[in-house]
């Protein structure tokens, strides 16, 4: 590997998929450590519903921004952004390649591209969307955000109350959809990017999805989303694999029921996610299981460099 280029290998794709085995099998491969861009799994109070590493995953190779922050934190993507890109310069001072993984195509896009500054907004407009988020419920923060910006309704995570109303904060100030002030000026980095995407067939991925929700269930998800009530209300909550058991102990519906929700939004995040994903003409699609073939890859774009 050329010691004088830095590249920085990118795994992505939808939560289940097989991200985490093959992103050890590479870091092993290459002698690296792992970055993780998925948001959800920043938060050391969501072990179990998050899907995070395992700890003897974790021992096995160095991992970064895992359950490094509590739920109780503000932590945004322009802060991940600075983070990350400090850690890398730390990191690239010993290695030649360091891998950044997650399903959070935002974290993912402002590490590899920056992200444009969005235009300040007045508090009134957060107030009046907060009001309306507390008065009428989530459904009508997505109501509007598919009629003002369409384009970012089918990215977003439509259980995230904060990103909605961010979302439509800056549309109510500008008259403009969110998404139009997003990535318009792709930054420099002092590294190259190399991005491997993991798909897998609907109903394998489905499947899944399905089986990891009922280890999580055996594991304790009921018990640690109990645990977290009190706190449901926190941004870092607001999520599938909590919201749904949430709406359960608030006593909404039975419990057979908040487990069919889990799978089924489940199934729909990944939907979302591979929505995102298959936007980024720079990604190169692989099954998980093609671990020869990506080993090959990466090596080719390194050397080629």
């Amino acid at each position: 590997m050329n010691s004088s280029a830095k590249f920085l290998l990118v795994v992505v794709g939808p939560t289940a998929v097989g991200k985490t085995s093959l992103c050890l099998k590479l870091a092993k491969k290459f002698n690296t450590e792992i970055i993780s861009a998925d948001s959800r799994q920043f938060y050391k109070e969501t072990e179990i519903g998050t899907a995070k590493p395992s700890i003897k995953e974790r021992s096995e190779v160095p991992h970064h921004f895992i359950g490094h922050k509590s739920i109780f934190d503000s932590y945004d993507v322009k802060i991940f952004e600075k983070d990350t890109l400090k850690l890398l310069e730390k990191l690239f001072e010993n290695k030649d390649l360091v891998i950044l993984t997650g399903g959070s195509g935002l974290f993912v896009d402002v590490v590899c591209n920056g992200m444009d500054e969005i235009p300040g907004v007045e508090p009134g407009i957060r107030k009046a969307l907060i009001e309306l988020y507390e008065h009428k419920g989530i459904e009508h923060l997505q109501s509007e955000l598919r009629q003002v910006d369409p384009a970012y309704y089918q990215e977003v995570d439509l259980k995230n109350p904060q990103r909605l109303m961010r979302a439509l904060e800056v549309s109510r100030a500008t008259g403009k959809p969110y998404s139009s002030f997003r990535k318009k000026h792709k930054q420099q980095r002092p590294f190259e990017v190399i991005k491997v995407g993991l798909k897998r067939e609907r109903a394998d991925l489905y499947q899944r999805i399905d089986l990891r929700m009922d280890q999580m269930i055996e594991e304790g998800l009921f018990e640690e989303a109990y645990s977290l009530f009190p706190f449901r209300y926190l941004n870092a909550l607001q999520t599938v694999g909590y919201s749904e058991i949430f709406g359960y102990l608030e006593g909404k519906y039975d419990k057979e029921e908040a487990i069919r929700l889990l799978k089924r939004n489940s199934r729909r995040y990944a939907k979302r996610q591979m929505t995102w994903f298959r936007r980024d003409q720079e990604i190169t699609w692989f099954h998980p299981e093609e671990e020869h073939n990506v080993f090959a890859f990466i090596r080719e774009r390194v050397q080629n460099k």
